[in-house]
């Protein structure tokens, strides 16, 4: 698979997460949720977002104490010949745009061995656009209740 379809494969699974958030008129500030919810150890708006954006891959290891969400291998079925594995690290308890850091692994089919592939830098910034959006559309849906 090129990177254009894996970009493609990621954009629309990507897409289709985010197709369930609620978008809200803003509220003023005295009516927000707080920033910070950590009864899990972490932001647990960034937790769930994270979770939510990487829902269509099978997960390894969640640690909600430590932030860690690792998947396993993941093939869109469209490119059998290219997988990616990804590693969300929520690294504060504020819900911050650096609190949330995406890894991403890729893998290409050649002659039935999987070998390493390079990743476009702009794939986990992506991503971290995506929960970062995620986390926050899910902190104004807290606050309207």
């Amino acid at each position: 698979m090129n990177r254009r379809s894996l970009r493609l494969a990621l954009m629309v699974t990507i897409a289709a997460s985010l197709s369930a958030c609620v978008f809200h008129k803003h509220h003023p500030k005295d009516t927000q949720a707080p920033a910070r919810i950590t009864s899990i150890g972490v932001n647990a708006y960034l937790w769930r977002a994270a979770l939510d954006t990487v829902s269509f891959m099978p997960l390894v290891q969640t640690d909600s104490n430590g932030g860690v969400i690792v998947t396993d291998w993941y093939a869109n079925p469209a490119v059998p010949a290219e997988r990616v594995k990804v590693t969300v690290s929520i690294l504060d308890q504020d819900l911050r745009a650096d609190a949330v850091r995406v890894a991403v692994q890729r893998q290409i089919n050649r002659n039935g061995e999987w070998v390493g592939a390079p990743v476009e830098a702009a794939t986990s910034q992506r991503m971290e656009d995506l929960i970062l959006t995620r986390a926050r559309d899910l902190r104004r849906a807290a606050s309207i209740k």
